[in-house]
């Protein structure tokens, strides 16, 4: 569970962060809305916990911004503005949740917690199955298989082909990998990444994919066809 917290008093974002991470999540922190902005550009979270008295950029004006190119990711307005056309603007803009302060940390936990279970229950529904050269990701199975056998994989494995999966055909960074590998709260360097990125090659060696290294920026998953036989014109008696 990683959670991005975006407040400007650093008394009250090094609460919350110790607090929740005493309950096992793990919490980055910015404290301005430009370089909130570049985070949320940057790096994926769980959840955003946004201050709307944020200096730079106003966290209303930031809330807005991300909901035009992220609508998935949930947002809990955490504010002293008490104002009902406040609330109501926050909720239109697209925060899942709106808590005022002063509160308490084990309510802004249930909220959390709340607020996950309903995006779990919504994205099991919504898991993909991708197929790609008789290789098929089962998103409800949470497993991989080519030719409807399934690949032996540890956890991290699975989640560099399940990413390269569904974006099969785009070229995924190395930094967009080891974003979705460091959910955990543990980070992972460039050596680690290209590690577990040797290991899914010799997994799926026997597989109608591959993944191409491009160069200075990152890794494709492709399909491998088979090279067409050479047309051979039989010679004309003259």
């Amino acid at each position: 569970m990683r959670i991005l917290l975006i407040e400007d008093e650093r008394p009250i974002a090094r609460g919350i962060q110790s607090s929740l991470e005493q309950s096992g999540m793990s919490v980055d922190m910015v404290h301005d809305g430009v370089f909130a902005e570049q985070a949320l550009a940057q790096h994926s979270h769980d959840l955003i916990i946004l201050d709307l008295g944020l200096p730079g950029i106003d966290g209303m004006t930031l809330l807005s911004r991300f909901r035009k190119t992220n609508q998935v990711t949930p947002v809990i307005i955490l504010t002293a503005r008490d104002e009902l056309h406040d609330r109501v603007q926050g909720l239109n803009n697209g925060a899942d949740d709106y808590i005022l302060k002063p509160f308490e940390p084990a309510e802004l936990e249930a909220r959390i917690n709340a607020i996950l279970r309903r995006k779990g229950a919504a994205s099991e529904q919504m898991r993909p199955e991708v197929l790609l050269g008789g290789m098929r990701l089962s998103g409800v199975d949470q497993r991989i298989f080519h030719d409807n056998k399934p690949l032996e994989l540890s956890p991290r494995e699975f989640a560099v082909l399940e990413m390269l999966l569904v974006r099969h055909g785009r070229v995924v960074s190395k930094a967009q990998v080891q974003d979705h590998l460091t959910r955990s709260g543990r980070d992972l360097g460039d050596t680690a990444i290209e590690v577990y990125v040797h290991r899914v090659r010799k997994k799926i060696e026997h597989c109608r994919v591959e993944i191409v290294t491009v160069r200075g920026f990152g890794y494709l998953l492709q399909e491998i066809r088979p090279t067409p036989e050479p047309v051979v014109v039989a010679p004309t008696a003259e």
